[in-house]
């Protein structure tokens, strides 16, 4: 699993200005929300810097949130700490989560922000759906976001440059992305993420990090979910439309 602990620090430069906001973020999951009950318990399993869950958590929802990375998880709880939020951070990857958590213990958990490719290949990937699908109870949820890994390598290896500035705590920064496609699926592939923040003296500051990727196809993904227990009940997927989300239920 990738760590993420160099990007960490500035991973607000690279999240949305629509999901920057908790509240915001959280209110773009309304209708999947709707199908959770009163005193719900969901966890956010690849929280990153805390968006989803604090806002989770300010609509009253217990909220468990964790990462395979310690600075990650540390900032979530900053974030947190901020917001006036109650939510429980843990550092732990997908395969740890049954070493923390009961199962059964979940009406919903979260993957999303196109984390899963980061598991290693189909092996890891099922193993962490399988942990997921552990921890929810029977009826209950996983919702999951993906990129649409099959345009990803259709557009083969290249360098993606962000055509304006993000300004993030009074910074602004320009977001790059290197893609490095390998041949076959099954091959490990990675992406190079720099962000290079300017300040008002002309000043450049770059954190970059490289990361391995496992990427799928989305007729796996349906096989891989149905395998550790889950039924697909919604779909976005567009073969023509950059990422998609899914949610399936635990039989």
């Amino acid at each position: 699993m990738t760590g993420y602990d160099a990007l960490a620090e500035v991973y607000e430069w690279l999240i949305s200005d629509a999901k920057l906001a908790p509240a915001e973020f959280a209110a773009s999951f309304d209708d999947v929300l709707s199908l959770l009950p009163s005193n719900a318990h969901v966890l956010d399993c690849s929280c990153g810097t805390g968006q989803l869950a604090v806002g989770l958590a300010g609509l009253g929802i217990q909220v468990v949130a964790t990462d395979a990375s310690e600075t990650m998880v540390r900032r979530t709880a900053e974030l947190s700490e901020e917001f006036g939020a109650s939510v429980r951070t843990v550092r732990a990857d997908w395969e740890e989560l049954p070493d923390h958590f009961d199962d059964v213990t979940f009406d919903m958990v979260f993957c999303v922000g196109n984390s899963l490719h980061h598991a290693v290949g189909a092996r890891g990937r099922v193993a962490a759906l399988e942990s997921m699908s552990r921890l929810l109870r029977r009826g209950g949820h996983l919702v999951l976001t993906s990129r649409t890994w099959e345009l990803v390598r259709a557009k083969g290896s290249r360098l993606d440059v962000s055509d304006r500035l993000v300004r993030r705590n009074g910074r602004d920064a320009v977001v790059v992305y290197r893609w490095d496609i390998a041949p076959n699926w099954e091959e490990e592939h990675h992406i190079e993420i720099a962000v290079a923040q300017v300040d008002a003296a002309g000043s450049v500051l770059v954190r970059s990090e490289l990361l391995s990727c496992w990427p799928y196809r989305y007729d796996e993904l349906e096989v891989e979910l149905h395998r550790v227990g889950l039924r697909m009940e919604m779909s976005t997927f567009n073969p023509e439309a950059e990422n998609y989300m899914v949610v399936a239920s635990k039989v």
